[in-house]
């Protein structure tokens, strides 16, 4: 087994974390990707092609990463959720991680923001409210930066083909 074989397989693992870091916050998501898909440009051994999927594909990763940016913190700004209602959600969703085995870091952080926004508003038909809208928007950035790093992901393997063929 040659060197851009190891890298080829080691980037592959490496997309598929990624492109897994975009839905489970505690891996690393869409960084990982560009990150590897430029460590295959380079080391990879697929010359132009290579080179062609680390433009293709990072215009994929940064348009999902600024998507879910812009969506998430319009709609936060919509519903005049400020940041320190999504940090507890993060803190508290942290701790639940280690309480709560596989799903505490969704229960956390909803449970964080709802808290965080009943002490902020003082009623909690308007926390709850609130609380929806933050947990819905976070969704639909996730679920946007998600489907952006599949077409990273895929850009990569029809790269992969490309370069094999040729």
């Amino acid at each position: 087994m040659n060197s851009e074989t190891v890298v080829t397989i080691l980037c592959g693992l490496a997309i598929l974390v990624g492109v897994a870091g975009t839905v489970i916050p505690v891996l690393p998501g869409s960084f990982l990707i560009g990150l590897s898909l430029l460590a295959w440009a380079i080391w990879g051994g697929a010359g132009t092609a290579g080179w062609v999927v680390f433009a293709v594909g990072m215009a994929f990763v940064l348009a999902g990463m600024a998507a879910s940016a812009v969506l998430t913190g319009r709609k936060l700004k919509q519903h005049s959720i400020p940041n320190r209602s999504v940090v507890i959600g993060l803190v508290a969703g942290v701790a639940g991680m280690f309480v709560i085995p596989v799903v505490g870091l969704f229960v956390g952080f909803a449970a964080g923001l709802l808290l965080s926004e009943f002490l902020r508003t003082r009623n909690i038909g308007t926390a709850t409210s609130t609380s929806w809208a933050a947990l819905k928007a976070t969704g639909l950035g996730m679920l946007v930066e998600f489907g952006l790093a599949c077409l990273a992901a895929s850009t990569w393997v029809i790269g992969l083909w490309v370069a094999a063929a040729t």
